[in-house]
């Protein structure tokens, strides 16, 4: 066995250099990596589903069952995955949130791309640089393999964190047409959680963020839960500027016992007055980005076309004078 060890090891030395047993580790853990994934993605059958449930109560008691219990994705890396200490996990699960993944494994597919695109940077190094012509550098290969890692490890953080500002504008960009609806429902005779029921389902067709926020906000009113500590969780799962004021306005209304389509009439005016401040600003800004535009595109080509003539002239002159 050490003889079959010792004469593969030089086998691959001889055809990929001192580096060549190091590289065929690296390939066969990727291998190895390869195959494990089908079992880690793989879902526990739920045992539920073998029931036929038709009573609606009953239904309900099996739907809370099934969201307690979490079979989702990578559950069996949890130990690996996600800390003992969940308060270390906190700001990851509210960025996740904020950007729209709200499933009980968003934490542990986080992690598990982080370390998995950052290895996979890694051995991509290394392959790049057994296909190079010449004989392997071991100091390019450890550059490259670094650089590569550390972008595979960072991406899922960059990606988090864009699909963040896009959800934002999205929720933003809804948000007074949302408030505008919910103040026609309540002065229609409606209560807020209706209104903002009614107003999730009118925009869902729509496809917008804010939809699934107010169909997330109407579900927790229904489960009885504090109206309070509704309005300031969907405040932080948006993470919007607009709604964080809107939820203060009523908080504030309920506490103080004011009329809510009072304050909503008048901060759905506001909004609206928002909305057209930013449409201007950013006509204002287009004045300045078309200069720019101008300057880089139209000023280069104008130079050489004019001067492009006289310069060759010049030029023709020099050689004629340095001939003579």
């Amino acid at each position: 066995m050490n003889d079959f060890i010792a004469k593969l090891w030089a086998s691959l030395e001889q055809t990929y250099g001192p580096a060549g047993p190091f590289y065929a580790m690296a390939a066969l853990g990727m291998l190895i990596a390869i195959l494990a994934v089908p079992f880690l993605l793989k879902r526990r059958k739920d045992p539920l589903e073998r029931f036929s449930f038709k009573d609606e109560i009953r239904e309900a008691e099996v739907a809370k069952l099934r969201v307690a219990e979490d079979n989702g994705a990578l559950q069996g890396l949890a130990p690996l995955l996600e800390s003992e200490d969940k308060k270390d996990d906190n700001q990851a699960l509210a960025d996740l949130k904020s950007a729209g993944y709200k499933q009980p494994s968003a934490i542990r597919v986080f992690y598990m791309a982080r370390a998995a695109l950052g290895l996979g940077g890694l051995a991509l190094g290394l392959i790049f640089t057994i296909l190079l012509p010449e004989e392997p550098n071991l100091v390019i290969a450890g550059v490259l393999s670094t650089i590569l890692g550390m972008g595979g490890y960072f991406l899922p953080v960059y990606w988090v964190k864009r699909q963040i500002q896009v959800r934002r504008q999205e929720i933003q960009n809804a948000f007074p047409d949302a408030m505008d609806m919910m103040l026609v429902c309540i002065e229609g005779g409606q209560s807020l959680d209706q209104a903002m029921a009614r107003v999730g389902m009118e925009m869902k067709a729509g496809g917008t963020p804010l939809a699934d926020e107010l169909e997330i906000v109407s579900q927790e009113f229904r489960a009885g839960k504090d109206r309070s500590s509704v309005l300031r969780d969907f405040a932080e799962r948006c993470a919007v500027n607009d709604i964080s004021s809107f939820v203060t306005v009523l908080i504030q209304s309920s506490t103080f016992g004011t009329s809510i389509s009072q304050a909503l009439r008048v901060y759905a005016a506001e909004m609206r007055d928002k909305r057209l401040m930013r449409a201007e600003e950013k006509a204002n800004v287009l004045p300045t980005k078309l200069t720019l535009g101008t300057m880089a595109f139209t000023v280069p080509p104008l130079i050489l076309i004019l001067v492009g003539p006289s310069f060759i002239q010049i030029l023709r002159s020099l050689a004629r004078f340095n001939g003579g």
